[in-house]
């Protein structure tokens, strides 16, 4: 099985469970919208949550993944198993030390925190008081979440995708739980909530141990900082932590932006992002998991080739999925919206609130997804300073942008700073790979974008006439909304589909073909 049907063997498995952990988002998150809607306690909630958040792209699922997967599998290609183990372990001793350290600091200066990340909420009540409380219920989540990232690196490393891409789910089933049955336990029952996230993080990481076992990587305390992967990985995470987070810092601005404006703006962000997140999870990121193994092998063996092809597939296959679900959340909006949250709590005022987000997040989409997949390459070859770079022009691009698209805009110009941004982060990464390796097979993927364009177009525009009308601002009415939306979805599916046939796409007869469990035809 050459690299790119291991990636896509490896994507197609990791991606089928981010469609379950994202279908129990969905789920867990019209839970929310549906029992405290979009006002000032909503807002409260998601600064707080944001803050973990923020630290775990920081430290775990961002930049330690990236940093700890090259090193963990040179050492276990060039060393064997053993001494890949006695890595694992003192990077698990290591980073525990540090995030016990990072999560007491974070709790007792939980004030301090929201005001940097919130400031605007000084202003406007008990609110601030209510985010500081939640931030110091929550900010222990960091440590159980980065331990579970640390373990799917390593199974990951192992080949092993399905457990570790399906841990996400405790933490939906947990915080569902907190709004239905542990917020009857408190005066104020979003802290019921912010205590599912604490289960939710503890179960993300206690579902992978078992498996971590069965392949003989036991996680234990042994402390060797001086030992030369911790070294490396030391050295390759600190530029990795701006490199490979940039989206989150980038939400970090989005954040204290909008706290300034008016009541439910951090909301309307914040479901505007998680509906992206859904089509970004199940693809983007599941392609730069399942991408960054395959690099990382053919990089200690010099198979620079191997990696361009690996990476222009990889490339061609993403923009063929997340195209077209930029140009129906773009099309869908408000239908999408309606459906999932729209209640009492969360009336049709909130619904075009986020909708206008997800609408500006919508048309920045391949950027995101483009971004995590050609940093991995960079991440493979060990090269951590040019993701960095860019990553440090795109947090300018977005911080100018958003102090000037706000006052026009409101909350949807900070999403659109957010999306121009990412932009332009993959633009300086592709001409930085251009630079450095040469051909990257650019010709290929834009013979592709040349079919997926007039297909999305298509689509784009069926989906809208099917769904437009005034039955999304009425309350109730699910079954004929759900009826529409999914009438909607599955013709311009269908449309997308039969274009993309007519006009032979590679990478749909490659699809076909590994489903039908034939290999040849393997896009170049």
């Amino acid at each position: 099985m050459n690299n790119q049907e291991k990636v896509t063997r490896a994507a197609a498995i990791f991606g089928s469970t981010t469609l379950i952990s994202r279908v129990f988002g969905f789920i867990r998150d019209m839970v929310v919208a549906r029992v405290f809607g979009a006002g000032m306690v909503a807002d409260a909630f998601f600064v707080a949550y944001r803050i973990p958040g923020l630290l775990r792209e920081l430290f775990a699922e961002g930049s330690m993944s990236a940093a700890f997967i090259p090193v963990f599998s040179r050492e276990l290609h060039t060393h064997g198993r053993e001494e890949a183990l006695r890595l694992a372990k003192a990077v698990f001793t290591i980073l525990f030390i540090l995030l016990i350290t990072v999560t007491v600091i974070g709790m007792i200066a939980a004030p301090l925190v929201v005001t940097l990340i919130a400031p605007g909420f000084h202003a406007a009540g008990g609110k601030f008081a209510l985010t500081v409380e939640l931030t110091r219920i929550m900010f222990p989540y960091l440590l159980f979440v980065s331990l579970a990232a640390l373990a799917m690196g390593i199974l990951n490393t192992l080949g092993s995708f399905f457990i570790p891409g399906l841990s996400s789910v405790m933490l939906s089933i947990f915080m569902i739980s907190g709004v239905y049955i542990l917020s009857r336990f408190f005066s104020v029952p979003i802290y019921g909530l912010a205590v599912g996230v604490i289960l939710g993080g503890i179960f993300q990481f206690g579902i992978q141990l078992p498996v971590l076992w069965k392949k003989k990587m036991n996680l234990g305390w042994h402390f060797e900082p001086t030992h030369p992967g911790v070294i490396r990985i030391g050295r390759l995470v600190l530029p990795m932590i701006l490199g490979l987070s940039v989206t989150q810092l980038n939400i970090f601005v989005n954040t204290l932006l909008s706290s300034y404006l008016d009541e439910g703006s951090v909301a309307y962000l914040y479901y505007g992002i998680r509906l992206i997140h859904f089509p970004l999870g199940i693809f983007g990121v599941a392609m730069a998991s399942a991408i960054l193994p395959a690099l990382s092998a053919s990089a200690v063996k010099r198979e620079y080739e191997e990696m361009r092809n690996t990476y222009s597939f990889a490339v061609r296959l993403l923009l063929l999925i997340t195209l077209p679900a930029m140009t129906g959340l773009i099309a869908l909006r408000i239908p999408i919206v309606s459906v999932l949250f729209q209640s009492r709590a969360f009336d049709y005022r909130a619904t075009l609130g986020t909708a206008e987000a997800l609408l500006f997040y919508s048309v920045g989409l391949w950027a995101f997804a483009g971004t995590r997949v050609t940093a991995q390459t960079f991440y493979a070859l060990q090269d951590t300073k040019t993701p960095a770079k860019a990553a440090a022009l795109a947090v300018a691009v977005n911080i100018i942008l958003s102090l000037i698209l706000m006052g026009p805009l409101k909350h949807g110009g900070l999403a659109l700073a957010t999306s121009v941004a990412a932009m332009v982060n993959l633009s300086f990464l592709i001409w930085a790979l251009r630079k450095r390796m040469g051909r990257i097979h650019m010709r290929e993927i834009l013979g592709s974008l040349k079919k997926m364009i007039p297909a999305n177009l298509l689509m784009g525009g069926i989906a809208w006439v099917i769904t437009k009308g005034d039955i999304w601002a009425t309350d109730g009415h699910i079954a004929a909304k759900t009826g529409l939306l999914a009438g909607g979805i599955m013709l311009s599916v269908i449309a997308y589909g039969m274009v993309l046939y007519f006009l032979k796409s590679e990478e749909l007869v490659f699809l076909w073909r590994m489903m039908r469990g034939k290999k040849e035809g393997v896009p170049k």
